[in-house]
């Protein structure tokens, strides 16, 4: 790669580090395509996911699901997520938003929003999230003036954002849910990932898991699978990174890997996730994956949740930013966080009463009890990701 840039990483400008990656997002871009984990939603004779899509999920780690959710539906998660990030606090102290008006979640059970330092990396090379993300990404300086902190990643999407709720509840998505981890499949948690032009961070390169790498009924899909719905564009520029097979080498040790790599960030054999807005990305959360600070041009809004196997979570320790809400994952913090997802299926059908209407197992017979009403989001929606099962 003779056009990678070899300015010391803490010392490249916003058009140098995006000069820098030139001939390597091609290359990964040519190996994604050569891969060709893509295509529309398919089922099968038996309603679930289609074995080929699912073989070749379970084969690479990863699959992007082209066209699922429709213009108007991203036209109201547009109109939704820039609310919560215009409603954002000004400052990561403040009370309240650019307008001077309350930001939205102050008197929530915690913060909705996380900040980052413009095209800084606040995760990597530190203890955070269970030290999983051992190996700093570069920071470059941005253009210009440049705030001193940008929205990074929300959450209480299923609190905050009326759509948000209706997407949990897509038939097609819980299908695909249901179909890699069975019927009685339960949530992890929900976020949304910011980019915004010439500021967004970088999450450096990392696997989710933390619970089972040594468990002795370790499988490639015992820590679940993230969805992330693209609001915009993913571009070469701003996309999700993935390297293909990884979720099926046990816990990989990334810092040597980096070092392996010369120290260099652009690790061999990775594939960007490019998609239209409406595509949604699905990748297993063992795989080694990250994103680059966003130098380009272009905005990126992802919304992302995941889903686990039950078994894989219950009785579990609790991890990553969970610690402090609770000691394991009992059957009644299951079945609370769980039911969220029953709400959101009745939020949807109220919203699309033409669409199929998917039927949660768990739930079954249960229905009445968790209609999307004013009760219910008192019960099971307010607060709700202090109960997120994440392993």
């Amino acid at each position: 790669m003779d056009d990678v840039v070899t300015v010391p990483a803490e010392l490249l400008t916003q058009a140098e580090h995006a000069a820098g990656f030139s001939a390597y997002r091609e290359t990964g871009r040519r190996l994604e395509q050569e891969i060709g984990n893509r295509g529309p939603v398919r089922f099968g004779d038996d309603g679930k996911l289609h074995p080929d899509v699912l073989s070749a999920f379970r084969e690479h780690g990863y699959y992007i699901f082209e066209s699922v959710i429709g213009s108007e539906e991203i036209a109201a998660l547009r109109r939704d997520a820039n609310e919560m990030i215009e409603r954002a606090p000004v400052t990561r102290d403040a009370k309240v938003d650019a307008q001077g008006h309350p930001a939205l979640g102050i008197d929530y059970a915690r913060s909705p929003y996380r900040f980052s330092k413009p095209l800084a990396d606040p995760w990597g090379g530190t203890e955070l999230l269970g030290g999983r993300h051992p190996a700093q990404m570069a920071q470059p300086k941005p253009e210009g003036e440049a705030p001193e902190d940008v929205v990074f990643l929300i959450s209480s999407m299923c609190q905050s954002m009326p759509s948000g709720l209706r997407l949990y509840g897509h038939p097609h998505l819980l299908t695909i849910a249901e179909s890699i981890n069975g019927e009685d499949f339960v949530p992890f948690n929900d976020a949304i990932f910011v980019k915004q032009p010439g500021l967004g961070g970088s999450v450096a390169w990392h696997q989710d898991g933390v619970t089972h790498w040594e468990s002795p009924e370790w499988d490639p899909g015992i820590h679940g699978f993230n969805f992330q719905v693209q609001l915009y564009p993913a571009t070469l520029g701003n996309c999700l990174w993935v390297v293909p097979g990884s979720h099926k080498l046990g816990r990989i040790d990334i810092k040597a890997r980096v070092a392996a790599n010369g120290g260099s960030e652009q690790l061999p054999g990775a594939v960007p996730l490019v998609c239209e807005a409406g595509d949604v990305t699905i990748v297993n959360r063992q795989m080694l994956h990250g994103s680059f600070a966003n130098s380009s041009p272009d905005l990126r809004v992802s919304i992302t949740f995941g889903f686990h196997r039950r078994k894989s979570v219950s009785g579990q320790k609790v991890a990553l930013s969970m610690e402090g809400y609770g000691d394991t994952y009992d059957e009644r913090r299951i079945e609370e966080r769980s039911a969220v997802i029953q709400v959101a299926i009745d939020a949807r059908r109220q919203q699309y009463p033409d669409e199929p209407r998917f039927r949660y197992e768990p739930f079954a017979g249960r229905e009445d009890e968790f209609g999307f009403n004013d009760e219910t989001f008192e019960r099971v929606i307010k607060d709700y990701n202090t109960k997120d099962l994440a392993i």
